[in-house]
């Protein structure tokens, strides 16, 4: 390949670290709250609302992440984008000047429409702009940027909180989105779509409501498990989900049918498996191990490392096979998720060794199949579809792991009820995630080979 093919090479540098600057502080933004998150509670006398914090950001996010993509296929990315920048900025103002709980859920609202559309812009961005032999090093560079604030993020926010206020958490998030910013709009003002794709927009805003709403009333009966009010809303919010999930996925998707439906099942799967798979080894760690919360989080970092290497790794990879190698080595990352998820599912047997080996194999897996899948969606995308084809990446990197953490955490307050122990209900929990990685791997064989398009 030439030398001047990089991502960080004059044409795109600006584009390029715009973008990780931007993934950066969503993702930072993201596991800062999950540290600071009680702090705020007890200082709003909100404990009450404490869930909303993040049920509000997730719902609000789906609606960003699905409405954006259908505007963007017919407008462009820069408005989009644009306007993502001022939501998600604003949100983070609201929330650094809270002055009660239903402020701060107003504010993580904001906060949540504006990353699930500027994300959304950003798969679209890299579509649009790098070739196909870039593609894969730039999202495995959007993935390292993502995976970083989960070694940081946690303890620096937690340090802020101790040492000043948690409300300077969202103000230090404002200089790196604002300077993203800089270095981006130019970028994204320059990217043009045909506008030639049919759609009715409204329709498709619709059916995110609808989803939101399924979604909400689905998370909030799971939340009151096992009372018979519990059971009844999960069925209800289930059921309202289906349709618009249906309506807004490619056909087959549910179905792992071959091609692009099969791409995002393999990808909602894995990713939703393994951040739920993360979240519930901690709890296992701290609660039945007795590991110190630092070193539990320590523990769940060792992923991070080999992510970020095998993210740069197969980019080089796949500029040596230009692209051929790109679904074998999704089976292979989703293969090693699945041994890595296998040495932790059963819990009494979890040491901190194993739980390091577990991790760094998953991680390795990530690394291989994240950024990997992006490129291949991207390689199965015409350019007037590219910002369908980002928000349903998004939809899957965000949807699916809130829903299956909502499940998880239903598995162990409906196993304790039934008198087992926290031990047994996180055994359950784990197996739940192994299916879906299982799952993940036979949709994974279902991804048809396409040759890589151009750039």
């Amino acid at each position: 390949m030439p030398n001047h093919q990089s991502i960080f090479s004059p044409r795109y540098f600006a584009l390029s670290i715009g973008i990780i600057l931007s993934v950066m502080a969503v993702g930072f933004e993201g596991l800062a709250v999950t540290t600071i998150a009680p702090s705020i509670a007890g200082d709003l006398n909100g404990i009450h609302l404490f869930g909303w914090i993040f049920s509000t950001y997730l719902l609000a996010q789906i609606v960003g992440t699905l409405v954006v993509g259908r505007i963007i296929d017919k407008k462009g990315p820069a408005a989009p984008f644009t306007i993502a920048l001022v939501l998600f900025i604003a949100g983070l103002i609201a929330a650094a000047a809270a002055s009660d709980m239903f402020v701060m859920i107003a504010a993580r609202a904001l906060q949540g429409l504006g990353a699930g559309a500027m994300m959304t812009c950003v798969y679209t961005a890299i579509s649009l702009s790098y070739p196909d032999e870039l593609r894969s090093k730039i999202l495995g560079a959007f993935g390292t940027a993502y995976v970083l604030p989960s070694m940081l993020g946690p303890f620096v926010a937690g340090l802020i909180a101790e040492q000043w206020s948690w409300r300077f958490v969202f103000w230090g998030i404002l200089p790196i989105i604002v300077l993203s910013a800089i270095l981006s709009l130019p970028a994204f003002r320059k990217l043009k779509v045909q506008g030639t794709r049919e759609g009715n927009g409204a329709a498709a805003t619709w059916m995110a409501l609808f989803l939101t709403i399924g979604t909400g009333i689905f998370l909030v009966g799971l939340g009151m498990l096992p009372k018979i009010t519990g059971a009844v809303l999960s069925i209800a919010g289930l059921a309202i989900m289906s349709y618009p999930l249906r309506k807004l996925l490619p056909t087959g998707t549910l179905l792992f049918r071959r091609g692009m439906p099969a791409i995002l099942a393999t990808r909602g799967l894995f990713f939703a498996a393994y951040v739920s798979t993360q979240n519930f080894l901690v709890l296992a760690l701290i609660d039945i191990k007795g590991i110190n919360p630092a070193h539990a989080g320590l523990i769940v970092a060792s992923a991070a490392l080999s992510w970020c290497l095998f993210a740069y790794l197969q980019g080089r990879w796949d500029t040596a096979d230009q692209g051929r190698g790109r679904n074998r080595r999704i089976i292979l990352g989703v293969l090693l998720l699945t041994l890595g998820f296998a040495l932790v599912v059963w819990i009494p047997n979890v040491t901190v060794a194993l739980a390091v080996m577990g991790q760094i194999i998953a991680g390795i897996g990530m690394g291989l199949s994240h950024p990997t899948s992006g490129a291949v969606a991207f390689a199965h995308t015409s350019d007037d579809g590219a910002g369908e084809t980002s928000a349903n990446l998004q939809f899957a990197d965000s949807f699916t792991p809130g829903v299956v953490i909502g499940i998880g955490g239903a598995i162990l307050v409906v196993s304790q009820a039934a008198g087992m122990t926290m031990q047994s209900g996180l055994i359950v929990t784990m197996g739940f995630n192994l299916l879906l990685i299982l799952m993940s791997l036979f949709a994974s064989i279902r991804i048809s080979s396409k040759k890589p398009m151009a750039g």
